[in-house]
Order: structure tokens, then sequence, then C-alpha cells
């Protein structure tokens, strides 16, 4: 798994019970994050280089992209650069339009997500007579972050960044697309602060399925502690070594030195 920062644990926990006999490895790239304040040119660059050195390293079978934003600018190149199978993760509109009774659906991103042609073909695709709400959060995923390092989320505001999600006009939002890998980590928090109930669609699930698909059939289980990789060699303090441990994952070293910054 790759990421921008944590949000790839969802993804490893889904895969983790679908596979028991894979190792799992989750690159997290905190010393890029948050990726929306990069440029596609400099993001892209980015990813190519941390993924090449990453990959070199730990010789993976298959990686997956579990980040919406980086997913929707770089899985092209990355698939034409490496002979790995990739799985990407991008907004779940397809799923989430079939299944709306109210036709009006969100998706929760980051600001780079939802600005993504990418994310606009989808919706041209499969949104149907669903009205499709884009909300490009900012603060959603350093919440996260934080909260796995046990620091106090501001709760007024994780409300007024899940707000304009929330649409009335004859009939209510009723279903809303978690399209960035961090914001399951909040689940509790953004159904606590909701106006009114929704299904909270998190792409996981899916993404484990399709990796599952890739990788074929299932051979003998393994050790089912995973290692985290931080680029920026800094670690994790305690409070967020006692949060990885919740997901059975331990902070590793050597990954090659000169990760950019």
């Amino acid at each position: 798994m790759f990421d921008s920062g944590l949000g790839g644990l969802t993804v490893l926990r889904e895969i983790a019970r679908a596979r028991a006999d894979v190792e799992l490895s989750l690159v997290a790239d905190d010393a890029g994050f948050p990726y929306g304040r990069l440029d596609d040119a400099a993001l892209l660059e980015r990813v190519v280089t941390v993924l090449d050195r990453s990959i070199d390293a730990l010789r993976p079978d298959l990686v997956v992209i579990a980040c919406n934003t980086a997913s929707t600018l770089a899985l092209p190149v990355l698939r034409k650069r490496f002979s790995i199978p990739f799985v990407g993760t991008v907004p779940a509109i397809k799923p989430a339009c079939a299944q709306s009774k109210t036709k009006r659906v969100s998706v929760l991103a980051t600001a780079a997500t939802v600005r993504r042609d990418y994310t606009f073909e989808l919706i041209r695709e499969f949104a149907g007579d669903c009205r499709v709400t884009l909300r490009g959060a900012e603060r959603l995923a350093g919440f996260a972050e934080d909260a796995l390092r046990g620091i106090r989320i501001d709760g007024e505001a994780i409300r007024a960044e899940i707000e304009p999600c929330f649409i009335e006009d004859g009939a209510r939002t009723d279903t809303v697309v978690l399209a960035c890998t961090h914001y399951p980590l909040i689940l509790p928090q953004l159904e606590q602060y909701a106006p009114w109930p929704v299904t909270w669609i998190d792409p996981a699930p899916a993404i484990a399925r399709r990796a599952s698909q890739l990788l074929g059939a299932e051979g003998p289980p393994v050790d089912r502690t995973a290692k985290t990789y931080f680029t920026s060699g800094n670690g994790a303090p305690p409070a967020l070594a006692r949060a990885l441990a919740d997901f059975r994952v331990i902070v590793a070293e050597g990954l090659p030195a000169g990760l950019p910054v």
C-alpha cells in the first residue's frame, strides 16, 4: 500500500481480512503530506520517485495506490513504468449512484481529487439521473492523522468540513462517497456531526477484492504483522505506535535514504 500518510491503513485492514497469505507493507509518504499542497507536476514527480525507491527496496508482487489524489493523476504513468500490477483508488461514484434512493449523492474528497478530470468523467459515465455534489475538504485528512496520534479533533471543525455534502432541495442527500482513504479513520466523528444519517461509501472493501483477484489463488497463511515505512524516517510517537498496533502494524526501517521532502 502507498499513501500520502496513514489513510492506507484502511485499505491494509481490508486486504488483511480478505487474504491471510500475503505479507503487507504500507509506504506512508508523511514527508510529502498533504499532497494537496503540490501542483500536479510536482505531485506526479514525487509519487513516481517514492515508488521507484520503494518498489526497488520491497520487491512487491502488487502495489495498491491507497490515495485518490495520487491515483486519479499517476496511475497511467505508473502502469507504463512498472511491470507489476497496480490497484488504484478512485471515487466510488458508480456504486453510490446505483444505490441512492433520493438521487442525491455527495463526494467527500480532497480539493485536488474534486478538480480532477477523472472525477468528472466518472460522474458523466455513472451518475445517471443522480445529482452529484463535490466537496473538497481542506482539513479532514489532517484531522484523521491527528486522531491516530491522540490529538483531540474539534467537532465543530468537522461539522464545517462536511456540511456542504448535505443537500436538501426537495430531496435529501442519502449517500456520501468517502473519496479519501483517511476519512474512514474518523467515520464515527463524521456520523456524529452529520446533520442527518446517510450511507457512507468506504472504497476499501472493493479495493481489497480487486487486489485479491490480481494476487490469484490463496496460499498458506503468513505472519499477519504488517510494516509501515515513513518517508520522513521520523518513526512513530507512542500514541501513534499504539494506534498502529490496533491495525497489527509495526514501524519499520529499511527504505533507501534520500527520499524527497
